[in-house]
């Protein structure tokens, strides 16, 4: 499921931070972005909004007071320069209270409150490219680079994300994980493992190598994971 977003905000800089950092959350999407209260209150009354990032201060009406006014279907996280605000703003029941500046890790926590069940999200950070892997204990996440991966496995209601130094197991689904890699560089090839493709050190027509693992190939996936191969044999 994707959120729809909206940025209420009059500060450009701050619309800017909170755009960047919405485009690398595979579960948000932007839908549009103001600086006047107002003007937002008249788009909310026709459209429908999942969440919205609503600065405090702004002149004519505040985001407290537009967030007494809208929809309570709306998930409201408040985004100020001012911690004065903080314990109204919970009152209102919003999601959460982001003090700016803003930073990634702490946006992102606060948005893993939206989806309990996004559990591991791809965010991309300019050249590198990296996960958060939701593990044990509250609001804990594990960055980990996608290099590092050599193949993910089902484990029921878990997942366990394999690498050269470690495993990470998290409570996720092989979809939502799959979901979340890039296709050009992960390859299902059973419907218990999801492989990198840099990382097969050989195959046959029954299974695939990885770091000195042998993984079978299921038939459902052995003719979409032969045609990946084909495209670099020689």
């Amino acid at each position: 499921m994707k959120y729809k977003c909206i940025i209420v905000d009059d500060e450009p800089p701050a619309t800017r931070i909170l755009e960047n950092y919405i485009g690398k959350v595979s579960f948000l999407e932007k839908t549009a972005v103001f600086n006047d209260a107002l003007k937002a209150l008249e788009f909310l009354n026709t459209q429908k909004v999942d969440v919205i990032f609503l600065d405090i201060q702004m002149p004519q009406l505040t985001g407290l007071q537009l967030s007494r006014i809208i929809s309570k279907e709306i998930k409201v996280i408040f985004t100020t320069a001012y911690p004065d605000f903080a314990l109204e703003g919970f009152e209102l029941n919003a999601v959460d209270y982001l003090l700016k500046p803003i930073a990634f890790e702490r946006f992102y926590q606060a948005v893993s409150k939206l989806n309990i069940d996004s559990k591991t999200e791809v965010v991309s950070n300019n050249s590198a490219e990296f996960i958060f892997i939701k593990t044990d204990g509250k609001n804990k996440f594990v960055k980990l680079f996608l290099d590092e991966i050599l193949y993910v496995e089902s484990l029921q209601n878990y997942v366990c994300i394999h690498t050269q130094n470690q495993q990470i197991i998290t409570h996720s689904s092989l979809k939502n994980v799959i979901e979340s890699l890039p296709e050009r560089d992960f390859v299902q090839i059973h419907k218990s493992y999801v492989v990198a493709l840099k990382q097969i050190e050989s195959t046959d027509s029954f299974s695939v190598f990885v770091n000195g693992k042998e993984l079978p190939i299921g038939a459902t996936f052995k003719d979409a994971f032969f045609e990946r191969i084909d495209h670099n044999k020689i």
